[in-house]
């Protein structure tokens, strides 16, 4: 049996307990992928990952598949898989990366050989703001502020080579 956390429910009694069971068990190993919506296969990356810990490849696939049918296809998904030693396992699926998010504001499909030199794209501040807000939606950024999440988002465009510019201006 395996639980995402998107299935536990915070007032849920019986999801409490579970997340009660759940940290009573040792995780043996933790696996991190990134795996394109709608695409995991037994193939590599997902299969050898999840196959040396002996985990059951076929039921991850089906669950990761069925929740990213709503996102377009081939977007980048991180995944962390704690495998437990019973071989059950708990998946949690983070955001997109920033630079996907970065890329697909500027519309470009590769970034900048010489950031700083070359200028691949262009983007606001308010797509900066925007791709910082569904960012800050990741469990375990703590209590990142929206502000500092938001110049994490305009140097990581700084590094692409994708050139920020202010509307007000």
């Amino acid at each position: 049996m395996h639980r995402t956390s998107s299935d536990r429910v915070a007032g849920d009694a019986d999801a409490r307990g579970a997340d009660a069971r759940m940290s009573k068990r040792a995780v043996s190993a933790v696996v991190r992928l990134v795996v394109p919506a709608g695409a995991a296969k037994p193939s590599p990356p997902v299969g050898p990952a999840l196959g040396q810990h002996g985990v059951n490849i076929m039921s991850f696939c089906k669950d990761f598949n069925a929740k990213t049918s709503e996102h377009k296809a081939e977007t980048p998904v991180p995944v962390v898989i704690e495998i437990y030693g019973d071989k059950t396992f708990d998946w949690t699926m983070k955001t997109p990366p920033t630079s996907y998010f970065v890329a697909r504001a500027a519309g470009v499909k590769t970034c900048s050989q010489r950031p700083g030199h070359v200028t691949a794209g262009r983007i606001n501040l308010k797509h900066a703001y925007e791709i910082a807000k569904v960012k800050a939606t990741d469990g375990g950024l703590g209590n990142v502020s929206l502000m500092s999440l938001t110049k994490s988002v305009l140097g990581t465009a700084r590094s692409m080579g994708v050139e920020v510019t202010d509307p007000r201006k």
